[in-house]
């Protein structure tokens, strides 16, 4: 019985550490994101000519097997 109480007395204690802790980093805003602009993904990739590609993998699978 005394080790579900200090199973019990521990879990309470950690519960409300989080929630102090929680407090603090909501309180010091450090849980607030900052948004950077980014660049679209199509401009940051050079044009590349899909039927390539596909052709490049196709022969690949048909060469392993």
């Amino acid at each position: 019985m005394l080790g579900m109480c200090v199973v019990f007395a521990f879990l309470c204690i950690l519960i409300v550490c989080m929630n102090l802790l929680r407090i603090c980093v909501h309180a010091a805003k450090l849980d607030e994101v900052k948004k950077e602009p980014v660049a679209p993904v199509a401009a940051a990739v050079p044009a590349v000519d899909e039927k390539a590609i596909v052709a490049a993998i196709a022969t690949a699978l048909h060469e392993k097997n």
